[in-house]
């Protein structure tokens, strides 16, 4: 089991479910501790980051708390990733609110300029957000894409979905 850390307040362990450019949705099996396909998204889109979630977490949906990784090359299902935390999405969706952290892979050197959502390019943002509003159509699902936040919003996210992790007890 992956336990999220913080070398800086702001960077975190990722399990990726999902490369960027993959059009399959990844879903890792808590029971049996492997990756499966969910499903082939039914929009012909793809993943416009890697996406996984940060172990040891829980959003206000009910799984782990969602990260996109900003990263040069696509990584793989099950890649751990540190990452630094940006900002965030804020949608909803058929569970309710639901919160997606927008993070650079803190061991890309071609990611070291993204510090905040100021330093990601416009157009990229506005990629991502039209993916996250569109990608269930064709499944008869609504997405509601209500905007991207601040840093200190991502950082109070992450922060509010640890849970409290304690070490066994040896009898």
């Amino acid at each position: 089991m992956f336990i999220p850390h913080a070398k800086t307040p702001l960077e975190v362990e990722v399990t990726i479910e999902i490369p960027r450019g993959s059009s399959n949705k990844y879903e890792y099996d808590r029971r049996r501790g492997i990756m499966r396909l969910d499903r082939v998204l039914y929009s012909p889109v793809h993943y416009p980051t890697d996406y996984g979630f940060i172990p040891n977490t829980l959003a206000e949906d009910g799984d782990e708390l969602d990260v996109m990784v900003m990263i040069s090359t696509a990584t793989f299902p099950g890649c751990l990733v540190e990452a630094r935390v940006l900002g965030a999405l804020e949608m909803a969706d058929e569970k309710g609110r639901d919160v997606k952290i927008l993070a650079a892979a803190a061991r890309d050197p071609r990611m070291d300029r993204f510090r905040t959502l100021a330093d990601v390019d416009a157009h990229r943002l506005r990629e991502i957000e039209y993916f996250f509003t569109i990608y269930k159509d064709l499944e008869h699902k609504q997405t509601l894409v209500r905007g991207w936040r601040n840093l200190d919003f991502a950082r109070e996210v992450v922060f509010r979905s640890l849970r409290p992790y304690s070490a066994p007890t040896v009898k």
